[in-house]
């Protein structure tokens, strides 16, 4: 008796320090001012940009490459698919090339560097006299891209505070979509060397504006720049806020967590538990199908019967933008984990239905694999059929894939992990994520003839329940959460221990 009693003394006191410190942590953020924090935010989101233009210009520039007269350009459907798929494998190697990066020179000259490939891989595009110069201004392009995607959610994470953290990570994934809605509109009038030169303009800002903006307070301590990690807080938080207080409460932290990552602390459960998270975060993100079908979406409504499939490729794109910025606005209310289970609904229920759409298509018309691009009765009139159901699951599911699956698993990956095992984890992490899509990808076309239209896109809907029922088994809620006290979950620890009070 007298055991349970010390029990409950002992959580209603640590019950009141939380509560104690949770009000010293709103008093701290009622004084800061986001201006700024914004400004560091749009510098560092024009990676993501860039991004979303490398991810987008196949669709339009594919059907062009194509049909060109230019024998030495002119791509076959295997070139094609290589063409669409390569920018995987860059990336992949950008994740790996990220993870070295940010640990040794910083999150701020990652992004500065990262924007070198960039313009490099366009310029040779638009230069272009051959297939493989082609290809390697794709996979230079895609080297940037797997940076950007593991660099830019690490740097504004370590930037925001819990009340907005959410916000500015989903404006990652948002300016991703905006940058595949841009192509595919830019597509609509312009050849594939023009539309490669308006996709090196976004890089070049982010290079210029980089240069105006801090390094993370959290890698500055890292390395034992006290100063300069108040400097880069005081720039973030605004004039008002007491950075020093925030200073020494990260400081505290990070001596707690020690210092470099060696591979024992790969029996730490505060590295290999977020790790594990991470992984299959990235992994069921592209189980989906959401980059095979990025990638041909013109291509699959040419399939469908629908005669303006570049046009119905851009209402996709811009679908994908107005529910990722809902996504961004709701994401530290609603918190990550009921969007991604309602997201995941969403997706299953939609590419079943796809699938359903192919199978009843394919049966009408006598072709088994719902392949066919010749011209049938159906395509002439459209009301006939169920072309309103491919469009509408293909909104569902993109609408599903925006509110949730896009912008969350990169949010969580840069919360999750301790900042002596953010460069390793984070480069696991992409490098999965790409590793997986360049599989989807390239071998799209082979599951589409094996499996059929209609057993693909069920396959990816089974693929979307199985992540349903790992979000609600193993994934953390971080809304409102600071990334110590996420940390100190996965160890298992007292979330308030994170916390250092000012003095």
């Amino acid at each position: 008796m007298m055991e349970i009693q010390n029990n409950e003394s002992r959580r209603l006191l640590d019950g009141e320090e939380e509560t104690s410190v949770r009000s010293e942590q709103d008093e701290y953020l009622d004084k800061v001012k986001n201006g700024k924090l914004y400004l560091a935010t749009f510098a560092a989101v024009l990676g993501p940009l860039s991004f979303g233009f490398v991810l987008g210009y196949s669709s339009p520039a594919i059907p062009e490459l194509s049909t060109i007269t230019d024998p030495r350009l002119q791509l076959d459907k295997e070139e094609a698919s290589w063409f669409g798929s390569i920018v995987t494998i860059g990336a992949a190697i950008g994740g790996l090339l990220g993870g070295w990066m940010v640990d040794k020179i910083g999150r701020k000259l990652s992004l500065m560097f990262c924007s070198i490939p960039y313009i490099f891989g366009f310029t040779i595009i638009i230069a272009a006299q051959n297939v493989w110069m082609l290809y390697l201004g794709r996979v230079l392009t895609g080297l940037a891209s797997g940076v950007t995607s593991l660099v830019v959610p690490l740097y504004i994470s370590e930037m925001a505070h819990e009340r907005v953290r959410g916000a500015m990570g989903s404006c990652v994934q948002l300016m991703v979509v905006t940058g595949i809605m841009g192509v595919y509109i830019a597509g609509l009038s312009l050849d594939w060397r023009w539309l490669a030169i308006c996709c090196s303009i976004p890089p070049t800002l982010m290079m210029v504006f980089m240069c105006f903006m801090p390094e993370t307070p959290r890698f500055l301590l890292s390395q034992g720049k006290r100063r300069e990690a108040e400097e880069a807080l005081q720039f973030l938080r605004g004039p008002d806020a007491p950075a020093e207080w925030e200073c020494a409460r990260i400081e505290d932290a990070s001596d707690d967590q020690g210092g470099s990552f060696g591979m024992a602390d790969l029996k730490d459960p505060g590295v290999y538990k977020p790790l594990g998270v991470g992984i299959m975060l990235m992994l069921f993100q592209q189980l989906t199908g959401i980059n095979a079908i990025m990638f041909y979406a013109e291509t699959i409504f040419e399939k469908a019967h629908f005669k303006n499939s570049n046009v119905a490729t851009v209402v996709v794109a811009a679908t994908q933008v107005v529910f990722t910025a809902v996504a961004a606005l709701v994401m530290d209310r609603a918190g990550r984990k009921l969007l991604l289970i309602l997201s995941g609904v969403f997706m299953c229920l939609s590419t079943a239905a796809f699938g359903v759409y192919f199978k009843l298509s394919s049966e009408t018309h006598g072709n088994s694999s719902g392949l066919s691009l010749v011209e049938s009765p159906l395509a002439q009139n459209p009301a006939a059929d169920l072309s309103w159901l491919a469009l509408s699951s293909m909104g569902f599911f993109i609408t599903g894939f925006s509110l949730g699956w896009g912008p969350i698993p990169w949010l969580v990956m840069s919360e999750i992990f301790p900042t002596r095992v953010k460069g390793f984890a984070s480069s696991v992490c992409v490098l999965t994520n790409w590793g997986s899509a360049f599989v989807i990808t390239k071998t799209f076309q082979n599951l589409m003839d094996l499996l059929t239209s209609a057993g693909t896109f069920w396959l990816f809907s089974g693929c979307c329940a199985l992540n349903i029922v790992f979000t609600i088994i193993f994934v953390p809620e971080t809304k409102g959460k600071t990334l110590e006290q996420i940390q100190a979950r996965f160890k298992g620890t007292p979330e308030q221990l994170s916390y250092n009070r000012p003095t």
